[in-house]
């Protein structure tokens, strides 16, 4: 069997020592040492200026949404995980969907302007699989308007928008640390942001609001993460060098092998921009019943796929949308990701590449 995605687990005895000085010093949380080295390495390895380690990549979203005290609509992409829309509309505002690109299935910065309104307060957008937007164009647009933007990053550890990582962009940048994701901490997430200021503030809304051990300071929310994920997180950043080097090989022996007269590969365009981390290997295929096609086709010899993203965010219950997204419902009809971890290997990929080439 072949699973979508398999969390890359560091040698056990590494995470064990660990272990044995959370014992020895029984801390267990509330922004024990672990968590704070975590974020120090962190910080160092991605240049960024703070960081907040959080619960998950959904509280994330959920804390910079009331962090910036936003209100009314907030511009967002149809293309992502429901984590996107549902923290909008969880902190009180109303998502206001714009359609994506063909290149990189990110907004297009063409359609936002005509997104805004007087109620608009934010833009939040996703760098889909870890493939930065357009960023400058974007901030452009919020500078215009005096918006603050953003941006869900769930998939981009290790990727950079110009030499730098691409969660040192934005008002704010969130990510997730779970265990599908490229690094991880079993769950978990982080909060990027270049204002000390809304940085000492999400601090506090990540632990109740406290401001000493009787007194409070706004309103807060218990956000904050273990020692036990820190550590798991540590040991698995003496990794990610070797990590983001195999996904990049992984990624490249699907386009060697995978006829690419039949199906385009994401990004299809080549932006020097920007550096990848792929995080995700997606196809596009030419439509729904192709799609269903190599998706049964792949599963018949136990190969597990996933339609991500589908359906578009538009089809949940709790929100409307009135946008021309003809784009994001045409890409969402057509895509399949196909499995990418660490450890899948060369005859894997060998074998998908096959059912696929004879399916086409």
């Amino acid at each position: 069997m072949i699973p979508i995605t398999k969390p890359f687990l560091p040698p056990i005895k590494e995470y064990k020592a660990l272990l044995e000085g959370i014992w020895k010093r029984n801390w267990l949380t509330n922004d024990g040492p672990l968590v704070r080295r975590l974020e120090e390495e962190l910080r160092e390895f991605l240049g960024v200026r703070n960081i907040i380690f959080v619960s998950s990549g959904t509280m994330a979203l959920q804390i910079s949404l009331k962090a910036l005290g936003l209100y009314g609509e907030v511009i967002t992409t149809p293309f992502s995980y429901v984590a996107t829309t549902s923290s909008i509309v969880w902190e009180g505002c109303k998502p206001v969907f714009v359609d994506i690109e063909r290149e990189t299935f990110n907004v297009d910065p063409l359609k936002i302007e005509e997104a805004i309104t007087p109620y608009t307060s934010a833009l939040l957008f996703t760098h889909v699989y870890g493939i930065p937007c357009k960023i400058d164009e974007i901030q452009k647009i919020a500078d215009k308007y005096a918006l603050p933007v953003i941006y869900d990053a769930a998939h981009a550890f290790g990727s950079k928008y110009k030499g730098r990582s691409v969660f040192d962009y934005g008002d704010i940048s969130i990510t997730s640390f779970h265990s599908t994701k490229l690094f991880h901490t079993v769950e978990g997430g982080a909060i990027f942001t270049n204002n000390d200021d809304l940085s000492e503030k999400i601090r506090l809304m990540r632990n109740f609001g406290h401001n000493g051990p009787y007194r409070f300071k706004g309103i807060g929310i218990n956000g904050k993460n273990s020692e036990f994920h820190a550590a798991m997180g540590l040991v698995n950043f003496n990794y990610i060098s070797d990590i983001l080097e195999k996904r990049g090989r992984i990624y490249h022996e699907y386009r060697k092998r995978i006829m690419p007269d039949k199906c385009l590969f994401v990004p299809n365009t080549h932006n020097k921009d920007f550096e990848w981390n792929c995080a995700y290997n997606a196809i596009l295929l030419s439509d729904m019943n192709e799609v269903k096609l190599v998706e049964s086709a792949l599963l018949k010899n136990n190969i597990y796929t996933r339609r991500y993203f589908y359906p578009l965010l538009t089809s949940l219950d709790y929100v409307k949308n009135r946008s021309d997204l003809s784009t994001a419902r045409d890409i969402s009809t057509r895509v399949l990701c196909l499995p990418m971890y660490h450890d899948l290997s060369e005859s894997d990929i060998k074998v998908i590449s096959e059912v696929i080439n004879k399916t086409l």
